[in-house]
């Protein structure tokens, strides 16, 4: 199966938050999975993976996430194609 193509790419708002999520020693393992799909798909059409869509739902989920994780989690999920439901 070809993968999509996406139009949305990550702004650069976005960028600086997820580095900020890298950076940081208490982010979590799915904040920082979030976040480094989120910077990889910055300068690309890149479509986000099912894991990295699925550490970004569970990112937002989280009470806990920070505002710069939860913005890099927003971006990613925001690259994620839809589901054609029939």
């Amino acid at each position: 199966m070809a993968r999509k193509r996406n139009s949305e790419t990550t702004s650069p708002r976005a960028a600086s938050a997820a580095g900020r999520t890298l950076g940081n020693p208490r982010a979590s393992a799915a904040a920082r999975s979030a976040a480094a799909s989120a910077l990889a798909q910055h300068e690309s059409k890149g479509v986000t993976s099912e894991k990295a869509a699925t550490a970004a739902a569970k990112t937002l989920a989280n009470p806990r996430s920070g505002a710069a994780a939860r913005t890099a989690a927003a971006s990613t999920l925001t690259q994620r194609p839809g589901k054609k439901r029939s």
